[in-house]
């Protein structure tokens, strides 16, 4: 299949579930206030590893999956710009034909 056939589907506009984009934010705000009040929540556990990822940088990860990854500074109103096809100066080289094995092909300079 060609490259220029493929299209992707459009991106959907839905806003997530209320109820998840609810908890999300939740997760956020509480992961944010425990690393600012406790210095505790700004280092390492032997078992979860480094905190402040599993406090505010998964809820965060999560927050972003849930709204379908918007880019930032990119409106929803106005298509992405698209760029131009990439075209080949030259066509590709073709393989040339391999001799017998009792003939020889002249060389040319």
């Amino acid at each position: 299949m060609n490259a220029q056939t493929v299209r992707r589907p459009a991106p959907s506009r839905r806003r997530p579930h209320p109820l998840l984009d609810e908890v999300l934010r939740g997760a956020v705000a509480v992961g944010a206030t425990l690393l600012l009040v406790l210095p505790e929540a700004r280092g390492m556990h032997p078992a979860l590893g480094w905190l402040p990822l599993w406090l505010l940088g998964m809820p965060l990860a999560a927050w972003w999956a849930a709204h379908r990854f918007p880019l930032p500074g990119r409106t929803g109103d106005a298509p992405a710009p698209r760029r131009p096809a990439a075209t080949r100066r030259m066509p590709q080289a073709r393989r040339r034909r391999r001799l017998r094995p009792g003939l020889h092909q002249p060389r040319v300079a």
